[in-house]
Parts: C-alpha cells; structure tokens; sequence
C-alpha cells in the first residue's frame, strides 16, 4: 500500500514538474511581428524597396554622393544594413554607398519556403548593383557578409572593381565544433534549432553581441531589441536557422587565388567569432592584398572603432580612384 501511494505521489510531482516546464516554455514562445509594425521602427526615409525574381522584396538605402564612385555593403549573419550606418555617415561625402538587408534579415521580405545560400546572396547583391546601375563597384563584407562579398567576386569578376573583406567568414577549413556563442551552438543542432524557432532568445542574443562587440557599453537595450524584433520578421527564423551558410562547397585555399581586383582585409584581433587567423590567410591567399589587424577589437570594426576603421576604408577607397577608371562592366548585366 506505501508503494502505491508513493508511486501515485510521484507521478503527481511529475505531472506537476511537466505542467509548469510547459507554461514555462509557452510563456517564452514569442510571435512574429508584422513587417509593418517593424517598418514603422526601422525603415527611415533612405530607405527603398526593389523586387526581384523570386518573390523578393528587398530592403535598401542608396546614400552618400551621388555619382560618386559605387560600394556596396553587405552584413553579417542575423545582422542588418543599419551596421553600415557609421561608415556610411564618414565616407558618404565622397562615395556612392549602397546597403541593403539579406534574405532572412532587417525588412527584405522572401517567400515561405525560401532556400537561403551564399551563393543566392551574391547573386542578389549583383543584381541589386545591376537595376542601381551602378557599374563596376566595390564589394564590402562582414562577418558572412564577407563570404557573399569574396563569393560575388568569384562570380561576377567583370562586375567589381575593388574587395573588402571585414572579419570575413568562409574559410574553408575551419570547423568550429562547440566554440562560440551558446545561440550558434544551438542553431548548429537539429534538435536546438527546433527549441529556440519560437522562443525568447534575447538572452542568447544579447550573449552573442557581447561576444562580437567585446565592448558590453555597445550592446544597449536598442540594439538588442533591433536583432530581436527584426529576426522575428515573418519567415525570418526559419531562414536564419536553416542557411546553408558553408560558402561555395569545395572550396580551398587555391579558390581565393583568382581573386584578382585589389582587396582589402580588415580585422579585429580579438574577435571571438572569426578568428583573424582566418583574416591572415585570407589576404595571403588573395594575390595583393593588404592586411590591417586591430588589437582590442572584436568583430565588428565599423561599429567598435568607426572613426579609424573608416579612415582606413577610405584611404583604400580613395587609392582606387586614384589609380585611374576601371574597365567597364561585362555587357549584358
């Protein structure tokens, strides 16, 4: 009889125990925010849209001198175009900057079921530079933006005239196993990526941008709320938790060598996320390319250190234009 009673109690705290992790769990399940509601806070009045094959609808400012000589920026990983807006506001007066959100971030709007790659991404910021008319342009990356920039390169070789690679990620042999913060662990697990689809992942969130920005001062309510928010976009979580963000499979060392515009390698020496290792071997496999570390910073420079990041930019910007025009586009862009 004792056994019976303490075999019902234990199954009442059980249940109990069950309940309350599923309330706990239902209380953390976040919805999706309408694009609207999230125009409204993000979009500004640089802000446009342009449609592209496939149903996309993709969010893009074009900023700076206009008729100044082209760069094009593209962000990292769960990032958006807003992380451009320091350098855009130091080089603007000089250079056309065009900045635009990926598939899967800030306000670009794809379809359900939209298969996210990096080989697609470079795809779309050529095609982006094409309907601008933009011409021979500079490619600026980071994070896996940096991937897509190196890869648009690969692709489209007559469409660039310059490269700039920023705590680029896409080196072929790394394999990062546990490293990282706890939110790319999870997303590298089948099982994790299906726990925190739906969940309150601010906490995670703000852990990473520590990471990146090594200065916690940087990662403020408004930015972590702008990660947030925007990756509950509608059909963003599932694209940020599926992309195959393995650039160009099969590629080595050997890949890089027919980079052949001139290219520029920035990278924070304690970045946490990309090693700059990685940037060190990018710029010894890419034929001329120039090298600038910076020690205490993470992996973000055009945020953590603008002023002197930018300066930096620039003066590779500026180099270029002095060289004299580059050859014109490929016909048939």
């Amino acid at each position: 009889m004792a056994m019976r009673r303490l075999g019902r109690l234990l199954l009442i705290v059980f249940g109990v125990i069950l309940l309350v992790l599923i309330a706990g769990y239902l209380a953390l399940l976040r919805p999706d925010i309408p694009y609207a509601t999230l125009e409204a806070k993000y979009a500004n009045a640089q802000s446009r849209y342009m449609d592209l094959p496939g149903g996309l609808h993709v969010h893009y400012r074009d900023q700076g001198l206009a008729g100044g000589p082209p760069v094009v920026m593209v962000h990292g990983f769960s990032a958006s175009l807003e992380t451009w807006e320091p350098w855009v506001r130091r080089i603007g007066g000089a250079y056309r900057v065009v900045t635009l959100d990926l598939p899967g971030h800030g306000l670009t709007r794809a379809p359900p079921g939209y298969a996210a790659s990096i080989d697609g991404y470079a795809d779309i910021v050529d095609q982006v530079a094409g309907r601008l008319s933009l011409g021979p342009y500079v490619v600026v990356g980071n994070s896996m933006g940096g991937a897509v920039a190196w890869d648009d390169d690969l692709r489209h070789p007559d469409h660039l005239r310059g490269l700039v690679l920023v705590d680029s990620a896409g080196w072929p042999q790394e394999t990062r196993g546990g490293d990282g913060p706890l939110i790319f662990r999870l997303m590298r697990n089948p099982i994790g990526r299906a726990l925190v689809r739906d969940l309150d992942v601010r906490p995670m969130a703000k852990s990473g941008l520590e990471a990146a920005y090594l200065d916690k001062s940087l990662v403020t309510p408004a930015l972590v709320d702008r990660y947030v928010e925007l990756a509950r976009a509608p059909g963003h979580r599932e694209i940020l938790l599926t992309i195959r963000n393995r650039p160009r499979g099969g590629a080595t060392a050997d890949t890089f060598h027919a980079i052949a515009v001139p290219t520029l390698v920035m990278h924070g020496e304690d970045d946490r996320l990309v090693p700059v290792a990685d940037g060190r071997r990018f710029a010894a496999a890419i034929p001329g390319a120039r090298l600038i570390t910076y020690p205490g910073v993470g992996h973000v420079p055009m945020e953590q250190i603008p002023d002197r990041s930018a300066a930096d930019l620039k003066a590779f910007l500026d180099g270029l234009s002095a060289s004299g025009p580059h050859p014109p586009a490929s016909a048939g862009r």
